[in-house]
């Protein structure tokens, strides 16, 4: 009864009425309305490089004869389709530099982790230009293809001691779809 009570309160005083949908949305429209018009779409995010320009390219270091291959996702991890997602996720991995020994390492063992989704990586420390850096094979005759096996190089590069201050990486992914990214030695730098 006070329901009612209330209703006729709010019908008097021009508050407008629930809709009929008994949800009890009020000023929520029952009619279908035609969508706005799509927004601009979002530019992607600049790579975090202290000395390359947003979203600069180096052809130069890409291999000739790169051919996209199949994206078809084998749940494995070894196309670009499934390993772009990850890999963006883990921008700030992708690198490290670690004070061992007397010398800088550089080490991508996070992108070679991920490698049987790429093509090729290329790599710049500090002013240096890019230059390309082989990956091992992806072992597809293994249950874990990207893994990094006793006989496959070193996923590492050594440096002067506190030589290493900048660090830029170039991906190119088997869609031939490419990435990049730059990391100041304090970001990257690992015990």
């Amino acid at each position: 009864m006070l329901d009612f009570f209330f209703a006729v309160v709010a019908i008097s005083i021009g508050v407008p009425a629930a809709p009929l949908d008994g949800v009890g949305r009020p000023g929520v429209s029952l009619r279908p309305e035609a969508p706005a018009s799509p927004a601009a779409p979002a530019r992607p995010a600049a790579p975090s490089s202290p000395d390359a320009p947003a979203q600069a390219f180096y052809m130069d270091v890409v291999p000739a004869g790169l051919v996209a291959e199949d994206q078809t996702p084998t749940g494995r991890f070894t196309t670009a389709t499934e390993v772009r997602p990850i890999l963006n996720a883990t921008r700030g991995n992708w690198i490290a530099v670690r004070e061992y020994d007397g010398k800088d390492y550089v080490y991508v063992t996070h992108l070679w982790s991920w490698r049987c989704g790429l093509a090729a990586i290329a790599i710049a420390v500090n002013d240096t230009p890019f230059r390309d850096w082989p990956m091992p094979p992806c072992h597809e005759a293994l249950a874990t293809p990207n893994a990094i096996l006793d006989d496959d190089p070193q996923p590492y590069l050594t440096f002067e001691a506190g030589s290493v201050q900048s660090v830029r990486v170039q991906v190119i992914y088997d869609d031939l779809g490419m990435d990049a990214a730059g990391f100041a030695r304090g970001d990257v730098l690992i015990p």
